[in-house]
C-alpha cells in the first residue's frame, strides 16, 4: 500500500532592529558602540558611492551600473560578520560587502567604467570577480568549500545572489551538493521582490525562499533585509555553524530594490509607485540613524562632518579611477584562463607582429 510521507517544517524569521529604530534589545548582537557606528558610516558609504556611480553614468563616464538603494543592509551587515580569510563569490549587486570589507573604491569604479583590472582582487582579501551571469557561481563556491574541508581550512565560503538566482539551475545542484557533503558555505540570498521585471511571485510557489533548504537537509533562515542587525546576527551564527562543521546555511534577507535593475531598466514600466513609496519607509539607513539617535550617538553635526569626509573619499577615487593608465589590449587574453590557450598565444603572437 502507498504511504504517505509528512515531514512538517518550520522557517525562523528573524528581527531585531524595526522602521522607527527600536531594538528587541534581548536579540541585540554582542557590538560596541563602535563597531555600531562604523556599521552606521559604512551604510552611508555604500550609498554614497552607489549616488555618484549612477551620476557616473549619466555623464558617460562609466557603463550600465546596477544600483544597490535599499539593499545597503544586507551586504554590509553581512560582510561586517566576516574575516578577511573567508572567500566570498559575488553576484553583480554586492558593492555594499565590496566597501564593507574594505575593497578600493578606485578599483570599482574602474571596473564599472569598463576595465576589468578592476576586479583584481588586493592582497589580504578573497573576492573573486563579479558573477552576472546569474547563479553559475554557485557551484564555484561549493567547489571550494569543498576543497576547503579537503585541506583541513578553517574557512567559510559564502556566496551572494538575488532571488532571480533561485530559478536557476545551478541554484539546487549547489544545494543539494553542500547539503550532501554538509559543506562550510553560506548562501546569502537578496530577495528584493524583483529579478528585473519577474515579480517574486513568479520565482517559485513557496511560501519562503529560506525554506528551499529544506529540502536539501540544511538549515534556512528568513531575515528582515533591512534590518542591519538581524543580518549580522544570522550571518554570524550562520559562520560559526559551518567553521564548526554544522555545514551550510541559507540566509533569505527580505529587501527591496528601490532603483532600477540596472541604469538599462524602467522599473516604472512594471511596478507602482506606491509600492516603492512603502518601501522607502522601511529605508535601512533610516532605522539605523534612529537608533543611534536614541542613543544619543548621533546629531546633525555628527552626519555633516560624516558626510564631508564621505563626499572627500568619493572624489578622490573617482580621481585615482579616472587618472589611471589605460589598459593594454593583450590583458583582454590574459585574465581568462590560468594560462593562454595555444589560440590564444597565437592571436598575441599575431598581435604583436602588427604592432612592431
Amino acid at each position: 500500500m502507498p504511504r504517505t510521507i509528512i515531514d512538517t517544517f518550520s522557517v525562523t524569521r528573524l528581527d531585531i532592529l524595526d522602521p522607527e529604530g527600536v531594538a528587541d534589545e534581548t536579540l541585540l548582537p554582542p557590538l560596541s558602540r563602535e563597531e555600531i557606528l562604523r556599521l552606521y558610516e559604512l551604510l552611508i558609504l555604500s550609498r554614497a558611492f552607489d549616488t555618484r556611480a549612477l551620476n557616473l553614468q549619466r555623464e558617460g563616464r562609466i557603463g550600465t551600473y546596477p544600483s544597490i538603494l535599499g539593499q545597503e543592509a544586507a551586504q554590509v551587515g553581512s560582510a561586517f560578520a566576516l574575516e578577511k580569510s573567508d572567500w566570498i563569490f559575488p553576484s553583480f549587486r554586492e558593492t555594499g560587502m565590496h566597501v564593507a570589507m574594505g575593497y578600493p573604491l578606485s578599483l570599482l569604479f574602474r571596473y564599472w567604467a569598463g576595465d576589468e583590472r578592476g576586479l583584481v582582487c588586493p592582497d589580504g582579501l578573497n573576492i573573486l570577480p563579479v558573477c552576472v551571469s546569474v547563479g553559475t557561481h554557485l557551484p564555484h563556491a561549493v567547489g571550494a568549500a569543498m576543497a576547503a574541508r579537503y585541506r583541513g581550512d578553517p574557512v567559510a565560503m559564502v556566496a551572494y545572489f538575488g532571488d532571480g538566482a533561485t530559478s536557476k539551475g545551478d541554484f539546487h545542484e549547489a544545494f543539494n551538493m553542500a547539503g550532501v557533503f554538509r559543506l562550510p558555505v553560506i548562501f546569502i540570498c537578496q530577495n528584493n521582490q524583483w529579478a528585473i521585471s519577474v515579480p517574486r511571485s513568479r520565482q517559485t510557489a513557496a511560501a519562503t525562499i529560506a525554506q528551499k533548504a529544506v529540502a536539501y537537509g540544511f538549515e534556512g533562515i528568513q531575515v528582515d533585509g533591512n534590518d542591519v542587525f538581524a543580518v549580522y546576527s544570522a550571518t554570524r551564527q550562520a559562520l560559526e555553524r559551518a567553521r564548526d562543521g554544522g555545514g551550510p546555511t541559507f540566509i533569505e534577507c527580505f529587501t527591496y530594490r528601490l532603483s532600477h535593475h540596472t541604469t538599462a531598466d524602467d522599473a516604472g514600466r512594471y511596478r507602482s509607485s506606491d509600492e516603492v513609496a512603502e518601501w522607502k519607509k522601511r529605508d535601512p539607513l533610516e532605522r539605523l540613524r534612529r537608533f543611534l539617535e536614541k542613543r544619543g550617538d548621533w546629531d546633525e553635526e555628527y552626519q555633516r562632518e560624516l558626510d564631508r569626509k564621505i563626499r572627500e573619499t568619493i572624489d578622490q577615487a573617482v580621481r585615482e579611477a579616472e587618472s589611471a593608465a589605460p589598459p593594454e589590449r593583450s590583458d583582454i587574453f590574459l585574465s581568462v584562463f590560468e594560462r593562454c590557450t595555444l589560440r590564444q598565444t597565437s592571436q598575441l603572437e599575431v598581435k604583436a607582429d602588427a604592432d612592431a
